[in-house]
């Protein structure tokens, strides 16, 4: 049987239970939960179907229940930017912002992060070698001041899990994966969630790639800078 969403799934199962056959209450306890467990799933499937191609299913402990509640910014029909304004928010409004990816964003939003971490926000973030080259040629000087912080570290990883088609990032009270498409490297959604068990997740993968990286002295970014 196909019930194309989840509202045909609950129409049915009021149909189900209001119908002459009977079952034993223990039975219908059984069954009413997996009623209930398969209207989840397909809650779940339907908020998240957009975007389940980029979903990080290489990061270790992933699972589409932690991003159950989550908030999905994805173009919409004539408008675009919505993840890009999306990311821009969260990192606007946070006092800290630790990740990782393999995209050079959007000029906007490193902007954003550059400015919000020479003001003070605490920034550590992990980086291909690739990409660090294109961020650094975005702005020079603008990256070398940020380098400079005593709240900032920046970090180089060759190989990021899920690396491909998203990237990983944690906030003062959310966590996020940025999905970007394989072929363009650009930023084509953003799904965030506050859920404590999403950030925990986060923050463990977050810690694992941290541990796997090399800190990038900020000397080193003195002696790319065109003379």
């Amino acid at each position: 049987m196909v019930f194309g969403s989840f509202h045909n799934l609950e129409v049915y199962y009021n149909q189900f239970i209001h119908s002459k056959y009977w079952i034993p209450i223990e039975d219908g306890e059984y069954v009413a939960d997996r009623f209930l467990a398969l209207r989840d799933a397909m809650e779940i499937e339907e908020k998240l179907r957009d975007v389940w191609q980029w979903l990080p299913v290489e990061m270790p402990g992933f699972s589409v229940d932690l991003f159950a509640d989550a908030v999905v910014s994805y173009p919409g029909p004539g408008y675009p930017y919505e993840p890009v304004e999306r990311l821009g928010q969260l990192i606007a409004s946070t006092g800290s912002l630790r990740g990782f990816d393999n995209i050079v964003f959007k000029s906007t939003n490193l902007e954003t992060a550059c400015g919000a971490a020479l003001e003070g926000m605490a920034f550590e973030y992990v980086f291909t070698p690739e990409v660090l080259e294109g961020t650094f040629a975005w702005n020079p000087e603008r990256i070398m001041e940020v380098a400079a912080c005593e709240n900032a570290t920046i970090l180089v990883h060759d190989h990021l899990p899920d690396g491909d088609r998203c990237g990983l990032g944690i906030v003062d009270d959310r966590a996020g994966i940025c999905c970007h498409d394989v072929e363009t490297g650009a930023l084509v959604a953003v799904i965030d969630t506050d859920a404590p068990e999403a950030r925990d997740w986060a923050t463990s993968v977050f810690e694992q790639v941290r541990a796997e990286a090399t800190p990038v002295d900020p000397a080193a970014f003195e002696s790319r800078t065109p003379s």
